[in-house]
């Protein structure tokens, strides 16, 4: 399984959901867990995805999203699990 986490913030708006899981699902891209949250106005949402169906690297799909994440005025990352996890301990 190809992992990744996907974080989306921005303001809140309508459609934001929308928008990246219909991404994901055109790309084969498997949403496996999701959590979001809005406060005071802010949308704050983590995705953990496997990537192993998708024809399109990490890499290919991180620039795509960080492109609609501009489109709908949110910042988008998405990173390997295992870099994530690098990243995130203490």
């Amino acid at each position: 399984m190809k992992k990744t986490i996907i974080t989306v913030v921005g303001k809140d708006t309508v459609g934001i959901i929308a928008r990246v899981c219909t991404y994901l699902a055109e790309n084969k891209v498997n949403i496996l867990d999701i959590s979001q949250t809005i406060v005071d106005d802010y949308f704050n949402m983590m995705m953990i995805a496997d990537m192993s169906s998708s024809t399109k690297s990490v890499s290919e799909v991180s620039d795509d999203l960080d492109r609609l994440g501009s489109d709908i005025g949110v910042i988008i990352h998405c990173q390997r699990e295992e870099i994530f996890n690098s990243m995130h301990r203490i």
